[in-house]
């Protein structure tokens, strides 16, 4: 008797939707992935302090002032007034009203209360704390009238 051998048939995996999924996947953590740190500015080193910790309920209306120095390649400042890092512009603090202005308008005109708005400060930890001062009297303006500021410093593990 003939014994007749074939050879098993080994089945092909199509990874067509395998790589479908893997895509979806990429686009979906893109999409949710946390963008908050947008408003942080590379040219800004927040000083270190050991009670410095992460708000605890997140704030739906803020407003995010990067206070800080243009440095060359060697870490040195290019110039000795610190600089509002703002919308893509360097504007010495003294000169902050009118952005200032500017952002008061919006928030009147998409109607949240100035009470509302919290003005974030984030100093670099070389920006003397008289000038994050003249900052926040600047926002408590009687014609710009923000009220509540919050200061950003990096926590400082032991």
């Amino acid at each position: 008797m003939k014994i007749r051998t074939t050879k098993p048939n080994v089945p092909e995996v199509d990874m067509t939707p395998m790589i479908d999924i893997v895509f979806q996947l990429i686009a979906f953590f893109m999409v949710i992935t946390n963008f908050e740190q947008t408003q942080a500015d590379e040219r800004v080193k927040l000083p270190k302090n050991e009670l410095a910790k992460p708000p605890e309920v997140k704030r739906e209306h803020m407003l995010t002032l990067n206070v800080g120095f243009n440095r060359d390649d060697n870490g040195r400042k290019l110039h000795e007034e610190p600089r509002v890092l703002f919308n893509g512009n360097e504007i010495l603090i003294d000169d902050m009203r009118k952005s200032l202005l500017t952002e008061r308008r919006f928030f009147e005109a998409i109607e949240v209360p100035l009470d509302d708005v919290t003005v974030q400060i984030r100093a670099d930890a070389e920006v003397k704390m008289g000038q994050v001062q003249e900052l926040i009297q600047l926002c408590q303006d009687p014609e710009i009238q923000f009220v509540r500021f919050a200061l950003a410093a990096t926590q400082e593990v032991k």
